[in-house]
């Protein structure tokens, strides 16, 4: 099961059960994969295996037979391809002596991308030792099923041996690529450690500690190997007689005596055949009996008492069934697993757009159509995104504010720093936020005013020039506030444009391009105007200075009046630390006062009149006139200057959108050779999403496909 599943790329997707084997260069690695599998491997000076190689055996068979197939899953610089591919090399072979040859001229291909693998067919040895390869090592996978009715049923992978001798990115190279393997939680590993070094020495067992820290997955392989060790293994002086001390601490760890190297899994020490032996072509069944009775009659071996823990036989069969206990243990995370990524794929992929199916032209058409219609009901609030109108509401409010905040600062005294501001005739408001370029005006700095528009009036005629020059002191002040909510409108309106460009064409990279420019023109067109059109506004309120309102003007004058005569009354109630509450107290008690003596219906307004006559009666009656066509004006100008934008920017863009996008859409067209082709080349859909989808729908079968096959041997089983 677990070699299908390999085939299909789950091992790129879950993590499969698996036995790696590691160890370093010229640790008898190759020699132990040789006796394990009963297949001659390939044998250099220096690194001999530059490819994983996943070798399957299986005893369900009448004789000996082999198939390699290339497992092709990461391109020439080492990135993940979509799905792997599986290419099969070569015929079966059922001759063990030509296995070596094949496999060389696989691991070629795999190291050779850019070549033909069957151009590797026909090479011979010594064509393969001098050609030279494009890749040092490779993450594809050379993939050997052996037929084996002596072999034990197993499943493992060959590394490439971890290297120091080369340069640094190399030497990277190899160790990431170990790392790769041996850092999933369902890896057996097996790392190969020769007794002619210290354990300490090896970097595979650093490795192995480093991804297995706890020791639980990790099974020490002690070789004795005689090309390694020059024939220790059959010469009982081979380590002469000062290296007792060496074969004790051997058989410490072997025996699971040692604190520093324990393993739950123990260590199991094994001898493999030397260069005369492999060149004897001995059958496995005289390797494994040399081996046995080598350690049966050599010291300190013979002496040890568990002997399950020498020789392959035994530890085949203990890696055999340890994989098979980890494949029956995870199998059902194995299923959870693609389940999750099976979830994840079909929403990854129902999220995606899904092929266009209409006509170009109508699809074309249908979504600018779309696009206007939203964009009215954006404009007149009755889309159920409120963003565009709710945004410029709370901008007008700001605009309102920073009007309110332009009122003149009038104050009826002779120094009016030391008195309280006057901003409303009931006493009870005093302006937050004033405009930095309202100033504030006592009654000498008003009789001024008055002094420099005199020409050639009667005697005892305020000029009107006083006024409207204090007047345009307020009005010029509007300049900024509106400008200020003007781009703030514009801001919102482009965040709401870009959104909905996105959202309408934005599946179509050409298309949301093409509309998207046309669009933005249109958008400045219509900013523009709305400029023209604000300033047009201002411009009313700076001549002739009118109304019609003229009850509401004389109301307010009025007040003012009495407000700013009763603060020239009463100067001391008015200083800056002095609350206005004690105005309105005063007021209160003299209005009883009247209503008791018989003076019924008498508002504050009238309370003025019953005051002597004042001297800068003049300069009072302009204060109060100003102020009175302030709020006049005011009132007109924070509804004009928002209806005004509204009109000329969002109303006036969503009357002509649809009509100049169909007008510029219909010229563009018409102007090129090819009508259908200009549409099909709008709607053409972005190569990503596009590759996206393929990537997405194979993804979805392999899951598929893998599921099934857990699902099969889960009920087989």
């Amino acid at each position: 099961m677990m070699v299908d599943l390999r085939s299909m790329g789950a091992d790129a997707l879950i993590d499969l059960p698996s036995v790696v084997v590691i160890g370093g260069q010229s640790a008898g690695k190759s020699s132990l994969v040789e006796a394990v599998s009963g297949i001659n491997v390939p044998r250099d000076s220096g690194t001999c295996t530059r490819c994983p190689m996943e070798c399957t055996m299986s005893s369900h068979a009448s004789s000996w037979a082999c198939t390699i197939t290339l497992r092709i899953g990461f391109n020439r610089n080492g990135l993940e391809l979509r799905k792997p591919t599986n290419v099969r090399f070569g015929g079966t072979l059922t001759d063990k002596g030509e296995f070596e040859v094949w496999m060389r001229r696989a691991q070629a291909a795999i190291l050779n991308p850019n070549v033909p693998s069957s151009t590797f067919h026909t090479k011979t040895i010594e064509e393969l030792r001098n050609a030279k390869s494009l890749l040092k090592f490779s993450r594809n996978v050379v993939c050997v099923s052996i037929q084996d009715p002596d072999a034990t049923d197993l499943s493992f992978y060959d590394l490439p041996g971890l290297i120091q001798n080369e340069d640094a990115e190399t030497v990277a190279l190899v160790k990431n690529l170990v790392e790769h393997y041996t850092k999933k939680e369902n890896t057996i590993i097996l790392t190969t450690i020769p007794m002619s070094d210290d354990m300490e020495n090896q970097q595979s067992m650093s490795l192995a500690r480093a991804a297995d820290p706890d020791g639980k997955r990790t099974i020490g392989n002690i070789i004795k190997s005689l090309n390694v060790f020059s024939g220790v293994l059959t010469k009982p002086d081979t380590l002469g007689a000062g290296a007792i001390n060496q074969r004790r601490k051997w058989v410490e760890i072997i025996e699971g005596r040692s604190e520093e190297h324990t393993l739950r899994h123990g260590f199991y020490c094994v001898r493999l055949p030397d260069d005369a032996e492999r060149a004897q072509r001995l059958s496995r069944s005289e390797s494994q009996r040399r081996a046995a009775e080598y350690f049966d009659t050599t010291s300190p071996w013979k002496d040890v008492t568990d002997r399950h823990r020498f020789g392959i036989p035994a530890f085949v069969s203990d890696v055999s069934r340890l994989l098979i206990q980890l494949i029956e243990k995870t199998l059902p995370c194995l299923r959870d697993d693609v389940d999750k990524l099976l979830a994840k794929c079909i929403k990854d992929f129902d999220e995606l757009p899904p092929p266009l199916a209409n006509d170009p032209q109508i699809e074309v058409l249908g979504r600018v159509n779309a696009f206007c219609d939203v964009f009215k009901s954006f404009v007149s609030g009755s889309h159920e995104d409120k963003r565009l109108a709710q945004q410029n509401r709370a901008l007008y409010a700001v605009f309102k504010r920073d009007i309110r905040g332009t009122a003149p600062d009038f104050r009826p005294f002779n120094q009016p720093e030391a008195y309280v501001p006057l901003d409303d005739t009931e006493g009870n408001m005093t302006l937050t936020e004033r405009d930095p370029g309202v100033k504030t005006m006592g009654i000498y700095d008003i009789r001024k005013v008055i002094q420099e528009a005199i020409g050639w009036e009667l005697p005892n005629n305020v000029p009107y020039l006083a006024k409207a020059n204090l007047i345009a002191e307020f009005t010029k002040l509007w300049v900024a506030p509106s400008e200020r909510c003007l781009d703030g409108i514009n801001n919102v309106l482009d965040q709401v444009i870009d959104a909905l460009i996105s959202s309408h064409f934005g599946r179509f990279k050409v298309l949301e391009d093409y509309f998207g420019n046309l669009i933005r023109i249109q958008v400045d067109i219509c900013k523009t105007r709305a400029q023209v059109a604000v300033k047009t506004a201002l411009d009313l309120e700076t001549t002739p200075h009118y109304t019609q309102n003229t009850h509401y003007l004389q109301t307010l004058r009025d007040k003012w009046l009495s407000h700013y005569k009763t603060a020239r009354s009463r100067p001391s109630q008015y200083k800056a630390h002095i609350r206005h509450v004690r105005e309105v107290t005063a007021q209160a008690k003299a209005l009883r006062a009247l209503a008791e003596a018989g003076y019924t219906n008498i508002r504050v307004s009238d309370l003025a009149r019953l005051l002597p006559p004042d001297s800068f009666e003049d300069e009072l009656i302009v204060m109060a006139d100003v102020r009175a066509y302030y709020h006049v004006a005011y009132k007109r100008i924070v509804d004009h200057i928002p209806f005004t934008i509204e009109h000329a920017l969002h109303h006036a863009l969503a009357g002509q959108l649809s009509q100049s996008l169909l007008t510029s859409l219909l010229t563009d067209v018409a102007s090129g050779p090819n009508f259908s082709e200009r549409m099909h080349e709008l709607v053409r859909e972005d190569d990503s999403i596009a590759q996206k989808r393929v990537m997405l729908s194979t993804r979805k079968q392999r899951l598929l496909d893998i599921r099934r096959r857990l699902v099969t041997f889960s009920n087989s089983s």
